[in-house]
């Protein structure tokens, strides 16, 4: 993983001492609460319903375990002893003193962390797949890559006042899994027909309010121009975008007001000012990150060695069995796997990590994993590099910590926002829905009958818990003072990334875990043998959904027993 050079520790130190001074003022009365808001917000600090909260940077979703016990060790004496993964790949504090934040800054400072541009209207943190760099799918390693754009973005002075927040995603595999049309700029790492690297690029993706899949700027742009074209990109953003209006501010709503076509024409007609200026990139820089992401020393396991089928069978445990199937992944070394490290226990909020789970997951990455973890946009920990071997050591482990439900890419795989509960912005509660969906469906044989779903909850139109991508997708709106749902279907992300359908009025929070189980029902009762609910809904329509949802003559109450 990238380690930071002296330029980089002067400038996050630098920036730490800059925020205490600044701090200081505030508190003394020397600035005002105006004054202070962008001081805060480019430290990764809101002030949210009942405490401020800080977001941390985690850069690409990796993480060495140093730094994640450092994180737990923050957790747990500035907060009250939980921290919360985000689809992001930040982890976000919901219990921080002001006082105290310039000193867990400087503590991130010295593991190579920080909070910067996590908030406020600038480049966000790049984000990628959690299986970059060991993805069997994969064209090229896009962690280099999103680190290079992490060192042009942070601080640029240019854009460090846009229109609105501008948030960037690259994928390097065949499947998208970091959710790229869904961002203000999306990369997809590619070849040409000469083996040539380069990218095709996306603009005007985003959730929220006005939900819009990413259109295509160019087909493939030549590595050695990543940082030309990008900083082309966002210049004609930052020159047209609406600053009237914080609603129609994203580069969203300037890609559809002018056409995609014509938004693409402008950034071309931009770049050839600075297409070969000193931002075009260098073999030897590259290089020079690249260096940073070689491959551990991996074992030489013979490719017949095991696989998972014969893992299992020498256990003969059906709940490992269970593990392995929905929390192992493949990996392109033989005889390794990626292992998904589930944040979704029943009884705890989606995403949710006590200090304790914390140093559990740095254990184990540091005797399984070669020190390093990955955070994924489903709210999870990874570890990239597990031998198949210990497999059943790393299940028992993570088992006894609390990390092994075996429920990845399960209804109970749910992405959640933090809602109502934390956040000011939210129109309702996201927690308890998903305490009540999950309470509903306990039984783990019924959850593998129904198989992969995406059910993703948001507070509020902001989208952070990406409803508009789930399969199902629930919504916390404000009705006359009241906490109502509102139901989408049938969206996806990846690379045939689609926006859910509304399916009507919205529901009480009663009402939600038994409108899902009827959906659920008439799901298995239409679906075709291997069909996921998604491509049910595609086949059919909402109709019958519709339908289900809106009848009131089997709410049950109870927990759903396949």
């Amino acid at each position: 993983m990238y380690h930071y050079d002296a330029t980089d520790k002067a400038i996050v130190q630098a920036r730490v001492r800059q925020f205490r001074g600044q701090t200081e003022r505030f508190l003394a009365g020397q600035l005002s609460e105006d004054d202070f808001r962008p001081l805060r917000l480019q430290n990764g600090l809101y002030i949210q319903r009942h405490a401020p909260m800080l977001r941390i940077a985690i850069p690409y979703g990796l993480l060495s375990s140093t730094q994640l016990r450092t994180l737990a060790d923050i957790t747990g004496r500035y907060d009250r002893g939980t921290g919360h993964f985000t689809t992001r790949q930040n982890l976000q504090l919901n219990w921080i003193e002001l006082p105290k934040v310039p000193d867990i800054l400087e503590q991130l400072a010295s593991v190579e962390m920080h909070a910067i541009q996590t908030s406020g209207n600038c480049i966000r943190n790049i984000t990628t797949d959690q299986f970059a760099g060991i993805a069997e799918d994969e064209i090229a390693d896009p962690r280099p890559w999103a680190e290079v754009l992490r060192q042009w973005s942070t601080f640029h002075p240019e854009f460090a006042y846009l229109p609105r927040k501008f948030k960037v995603a690259i994928s390097g595999s065949l499947d998208d899994r970091a959710a790229i049309r869904v961002h203000d700029m999306g990369l997809q790492l590619v070849k040409n027909d000469a083996g040539e690297i380069g990218f095709t690029v996306y603009a005007g993706g985003g959730l929220g309010r006005t939900p819009l899949i990413g259109q295509k700027m160019i087909d493939f742009l030549p590595w050695q121009h990543l940082l030309t074209y990008s900083e082309a990109l966002v210049r004609v953003y930052n020159r047209y975008g609406r600053r009237d209006n914080p609603y129609k501010a994203r580069i969203k709503i300037l890609v559809k007001a002018i056409g995609s076509e014509e938004f693409a024409r402008q950034v071309e007609e931009e770049w050839l000012h600075i297409k070969d200026g000193p931002n075009t990139l260098t073999a030897e820089e590259v290089a020079r990150v690249a260096n940073q992401f070689a491959p551990p020393a991996y074992a030489a396991y013979p490719a017949s060695t095991s696989t998972l089928a014969s893992i299992a069978a020498q256990h003969n445990d059906k709940a490992f069995s269970r593990w392995l199937e929905r929390n192992v992944h493949a990996h392109k070394v033989p005889g390794y796997a990626a292992v998904t490290l589930s944040l979704k226990t029943p009884g705890a909020a989606p995403g949710d990590a006590t200090v304790a789970q914390m140093e559990a997951a740095a254990a184990l990455a540091d005797e399984f994993s070669f020190g390093e973890l990955r955070v994924t946009h489903e709210q999870n920990l990874v570890l990239a590099d597990v031998p198949h071997k210990d497999l059943h050591a790393v299940w028992q482990r993570a088992k006894a910590s609390g990390l092994a439900s075996a429920n990845i890419g399960l209804l109970a795989d749910m992405i959640v926002c933090p809602g109502g509960d934390f956040c000011s912005l939210a129109n309702a509660k996201s927690l308890p829905i998903a305490a009540a969906i999950h309470e509903r469906f306990a039984d783990l044989d019924y959850l593998f009958d129904i198989g992969d779903l995406e059910l993703n909850i948001s507070g509020c139109m902001n989208s952070c818990g990406h409803h508009h991508l789930g399969a199902i997708g629930i919504l916390g709106v404000d009705k006359h003072g009241e906490e109502w749902y509102q139901i989408t279907l049938g969206g996806a992300q990846g690379n045939a990334a689609r926006i859910g359908e509304v399916i009507g009025r919205s529901f009480a929070a009663a009402e939600i875990p038994d409108v899902i189980e009827r959906m659920i029902e008439t799901y298995l009762a239409q679906r075709h043998a291997d069909e996921s609910f998604k491509d049910t809904v595609a086949r059919i329509g909402l109709p019958p959904f519709r339908e289900a949802a809106y009848r009131k003559n089997e709410p049950t109450g109870e927990p759903v027993h396949g």
